[in-house]
């Protein structure tokens, strides 16, 4: 008595099989970085397979960080682009939110950091070292003043290109 197989293989099932393509990260570690590891531009701490803020321990391998990476060679992984007239009536408020999910995003994600911020008339283009802090201050403005948010996540690449457009003020009386 034989005992069927569970592998399709044996069974005489399908022969293909999808292969899925490597996303190469140009700046993401080939190896696994030595322990523990410091950032020697922004001090950040690669300890237990991640980045962390801390202090810098005494015997600590040098490296840069794949943020400090992304900054100096001027390759953003996301863009975000912020258009309108109501950007240029509230740019001090709309650069405070900005800043502030920064903050927040990078006290737990050192890699998360704004690379640089372009203002012109009514529209502002922040570009930043990781794809989700784009989406993340995007969502924010979407929930605090509304407006249209669209996201584009690149197909071939570890990119994503966030645009938020708001185009009037709110009528007297309304709220937002």
């Amino acid at each position: 008595m034989t005992i069927p197989s569970s592998n399709p293989m044996i069974r005489g099932g399908r022969r293909d099989r999808v292969v899925q393509e490597y996303r190469h990260d140009t700046y993401k570690s080939r190896g696994k970085l030595k322990e523990p590891t410091a950032c020697s531009q922004c001090g950040a701490v690669f300890h237990k397979g991640r980045w962390t803020w801390g202090a810098k321990p005494p015997q600590a391998h040098t490296a840069k960080c794949p943020a400090c990476e992304r900054m100096n060679d001027h390759y953003p992984a996301g863009v975000l682009s912020l258009r309108g007239p109501f950007i240029k009536a509230h740019n001090a408020e709309i650069l405070g939110l900005v800043r502030n999910e920064e903050a927040q995003a990078k006290a737990e994600h050192p890699l998360s950091r704004i690379m640089g911020i372009d203002e012109e008339d009514d529209t502002i283009v922040i570009s930043t070292t990781d794809t989700h802090l784009p989406r993340r201050i995007g969502e924010a403005l979407h929930h605090a003043y509304h407006g249209e948010l669209n996201l584009r996540y690149s197909k071939d690449q570890q990119f994503i290109r966030v645009l938020w457009v708001r185009d009037h003020e709110p009528e007297k009386g309304a709220l937002r």
